[in-house]
């Protein structure tokens, strides 16, 4: 089970391979005892300082934030930060998510070229537009500013033009601190990775690329959406590791005041609100002008409601992700045809020309995994041929090194063309690629029978990939869970190669996710405000929203129907329609919320025709698919975790045609009638559709809503495998079930932890005390957050658990005196108190603990 550790609310995803309570070992168990806090404030920064120094709240401040936002952010225990929002000025305080980069590794290997092809940049390019004169901040790990697809230098004159180094190669959120600087350079090498950390090296840099690479492709360079334009760098992640939110915001400020015109952060927090507050700063930004686009998430896994901040952001362009439709490989050739691959990271580039004798490391029976050392010299000038599985990538090229390769080509065990990385110590000298399952079996097998000779060669062969042109399947549903319509578009994300720090191997990888589909439109977005300079923030998305082209259902596109609009929002981003369109209709977007009386949404959209002639759109619908929830596998229980797909379709009243005189806005009214046959709590959508007698492109504007009365979803509900909420006593590395109550010493561990599931995203959630036999004599929250965040990674086919671990150090708040004290020994009941999303303070569900008995020694 892997823990993500908050401080005192620690998120716990479970994995099948480990019980679901477990706590690792390599997580210390008073890890939770503190976390990090924003608090937002409504007025004086030092007002609120001094009220919390007179009341006793003891916190460490980490930031100020002036610009964007208004507050701090703090290290403090719940407690504290329960006191906190009793104080005058203080809003509302929000946990500081800890925020990882997580590029989702797909099969195939789909190139820039195809991905412009797909949103039309290359059609922008060629007619001029790359993005010259506009400023792209990339919020991330850092941008390797030396590799010549990116300008090759720093500083004024150079493409990465400015930038700020938050964090240093050696952090990691709660590992190592941050040791900031002025050099905002990706990490450099495979030496400065910190062992048993996920890498995050070299996000930045592909991410980059994306946006705007000017390499040449002839070259097996790269070249991104928009090459012309200059960067600003900001980096939020060491070599290894996480980051924290309030990092982010703070990078957020450092973009706005270095007059970036687009910023682009491919990083977030699942599962959000668009209240929290990177999501509220982001669109503080674009109050001040600047277009920010942001991954949606790769939660697709985890269901409905999974956005992430800063994505969900109410004037934030969140980006889904679709898959390529071709895969451009490099290969090698042998008899009987060619043989795409991908290179492995961290290992030098594979030759261009050459020939070479291919050797098995075993049999097929042994797996050819070279995971145990081989004899030396037994490989000597050859390239092995390695299957995947059982050991690292690192450790089967080393032995492979060792025997005295030349080269590695490693073999997937399962379906699909992978992208590697072989990053290590010591590091790999020998050129490592990646091919698919068939590839290496039938070379085996040749191998068996005799020799095979491989000639490397220059170039890309180019493939039809599997589900191109569908969403991806690890980009996250929506809706955002105040039903506002998230994601807003799509863009190319489903693995992209791009840029990747040179002190990694080649200069390039393959990487796939959100977090390559948001930099795709980023940069279309620079090509926009390059054809139309002072293009308002709010009209970039409107422009995009109306050109983009919906997809069709990724489970079985023949049947023609579009997919969820929760999940690719207005469709795939068309940036050739969207620069010099004459057609607008606004608002772009159409949030119906939940269900009303009549079952029928009224709405008023405008119809603007900047062109030099009347035109007239007919009106017409196109409804996509509809998801409603299932019963959970195993508790039963209706959440978001489990889903089925329906083609209950919504249906549209509205006029058949307007027309639009020239320069013109004409309003038309439009009725969304509820599909009738989609269960209660289910999410619909489509499109109203414009399509202009003059031959231009058609517009149409996105819609979505929830069927039912949304008060109705639950919030706190069992897990898979425990009937969540507990009172809990740490023992050991376990949580254990305490029903009956239980005596509490408050030295070291031994202090009450409240462990909960929060199936749905709650508006508020409060943790009171209450002495047991004085009902009267009831005490401050031990938590107190706004907009709280729903559990992921629920799996019921693993029969995972997620859920939040609170403790009670006994620490209280007496609101009359102002002040925070330490109950005395006695016995208490702790209540749960979750407030429906978009529910009135009444709307709750609440549970009650058995009797905590406090007897200190």
């Amino acid at each position: 089970m892997k823990r993500v550790v908050y401080g005192v609310i620690a998120l716990f995803a479970g994995a099948s391979a480990l019980h679901a309570q477990e706590v690792p070992s390599s997580v210390p168990a008073d890890a939770a005892s503190e976390m990090l806090w924003f608090v937002e404030v409504s007025g004086n920064k030092n007002a609120v300082r001094t009220a919390a120094a007179n009341a006793g709240i003891e916190f460490e401040e980490r930031f100020s934030y002036d610009t964007l936002w208004n507050g701090l952010s703090v290290r403090t225990t719940a407690s504290q930060a329960a006191a906190m929002t009793a104080l005058s000025g203080v809003v509302a305080v929000y946990p500081v998510d800890v925020v990882e980069l997580a590029p989702h590794a797909e099969a195939g290997a789909p190139d820039l070229v195809s991905a412009l092809y797909m949103s039309g940049a290359n059609i922008a390019q060629q007619a001029g537009f790359d993005g010259t004169g506009v400023k792209v901040g990339v919020i991330d790990s850092g941008i390797d500013y030396h590799h010549p697809d990116l300008g090759g230098c720093f500083g004024p004159g150079c493409r990465v033009a400015v930038g700020f180094d938050f964090v240093g190669d050696g952090y990691a959120a709660g590992v190592a601190p941050a040791v900031p600087d002025n050099d905002p350079d990706d990490c450099q090498g495979p030496a400065n990775l910190i062992p048993g950390l996920t890498q995050s090296a070299g996000h930045g840099t592909h991410v980059a690329g994306i946006v705007g690479a000017s390499g040449d492709v002839a070259q097996a360079g790269a070249r991104g959406a928009a090459p012309g334009v200059t960067f600003g760098a900001y980096r939020v992640f060491g070599c290894s590791g996480s980051t924290s939110s309030d990092i982010m915001l703070a990078a957020m400020e450092r973009a706005y005041a270095d007059g970036m015109d687009v910023v682009n952060m491919s990083i977030g927090s699942g599962h959000q609100w668009p209240q929290y507050p990177t999501a509220v700063a982001a669109d503080a930004l674009v109050e001040r002008g600047v277009v920010v686009v942001a991954s949606i998430g790769n939660s697709g896994s985890t269901g409905l409601y999974a956005g992430g901040a800063p994505g969900v952001g109410a004037k934030v362009i969140g980006v889904a992700s679709v898959n390529n439709t071709h895969s451009n490989n490099q290969y090698f050739t042998v008899p009987g045809g060619a043989v795409p691959y991908n290179p492995a990271t961290g290992a030098p580039p594979p030759p261009t020309n050459g020939t070479a004798s291919l050797a098995r490391t075993g049999t097929a029976a042994t797996l050819n995994d070279a995971c145990n050392a081989l004899p030396a010299g037994s490989l000597a000038g050859k390239v092995a041929l390695i299957q995947r599985g059982t050991c690292s990538f690192h450790i089967k090229s080393l032995n492979a090194e060792n025997a005295g390769a030349i080269g590695a080509v490693i073999y997937n065990n399962t379906t699909g063309l992978q992208s590697i990385t072989v990053a290590g110590t010591p590091a790999i000298t020998i050129p490592v690629v990646s091919i698919t399952q068939g590839a290496g079996l039938y070379l085996d097998g040749q191998l068996a029978a005799g020799s095979v000779t491989i000639t490397w060669q220059e170039g890309f062969i180019s493939q039809p990939a599997a589900g191109g042109g569908t969403t991806s399947s690890f980009s996250s549903y929506g809706l955002a869970p105040d039903l506002s319509m998230k994601p807003d578009v799509t863009g190319p994300g489903g693995a992209i190669r791009s840029t990747y720090p040179l002190g990694f191997g080649s200069g390039y990888a393959v990487l796939g996710g959100t977090s390559m589909s948001s930099p795709h439109v980023a940069g279309n977005v620079a090509q926009l405000l390059q054809s139309e300079p002072g293009l308002a923030p709010a009209d970039v998305l409107t422009r995009l929203q109306n050109t983009a082209q919906p997809v069709l259902w990724w489970g079985n596109p023949g049947l023609g129907f579009l997919d969820n609009v929760h999940r690719q929002g207005a469709g795939h981003v068309r940036i050739d329609r969207a620069i010099g369109a004459t057609s607008r209709v606004s608002p772009a977007r159409l949030p119906l919320g939940e269900s009303v009386a009549s079952g029928r949404h009224k709405m008023k959209l405008d119809v603007s025709n900047s062109g030099t002639e009347a035109v007239t759109y007919a009106v017409h619908h196109e409804p996509a698919l509809a998801t409603s929830p299932l019963a959970h596998s195993v508790t039963g229980r209706f959440g978001p975790f489990q889903f089925g797909f329906y083609a209950s379709l919504a249906t549209l009243d509205a006029a058949s045609s307007v027309t639009v005189a020239a320069g013109g806005t004409t309003s038309v009214q439009v009725e969304v009638v509820e599909p009738e046959g989609l269960p209660d709590k289910g999410l619909y959508g489509g499109y109203v559709v414009f399509t202009p007698d003059n031959g231009g492109d058609v517009i149409r504007v996105p819609y979505a809503g929830f069927k039912g009365d949304y008060q109705t979803l639950e919030v706190l509900q069992p897990a898979s495998n425990f009937a969540f909420p507990w009172l809990a006593q740490l023992v050991g590395t376990s949580y254990q079930n305490r029903p009956a109550g239980q005596v509490y010493t408050m030295v070291g561990n031994d202090i009450p932890f409240f462990l909960f599931h929060l199936a749905h995203q709650s508006r508020n959630l409060k943790m009171t005390v209450r002495a047991v036999g004085n009902n009267s004599r009831n005490w401050h929250s031990i938590l107190d957050v706004d907009y709280m965040r729903r559990n992921g990674g629920d799996n019921p086919a693993a029969l995972a658990d997620s859920f939040y671990a609170v403790s009670w150090d006994g620490l209280v708040f007496n609101p009359s005196g102002k002040k925070v004290f330490v109950v005395p020994n006695g016995q208490y009941q702790v209540t749960i108190t979750a407030q429906k999303a978009l529910g009135n303070p009444s709307q709750t569900e609440s549970w009650t603990s058995p009797v905590i008995t406090i007897a200190r020694p």
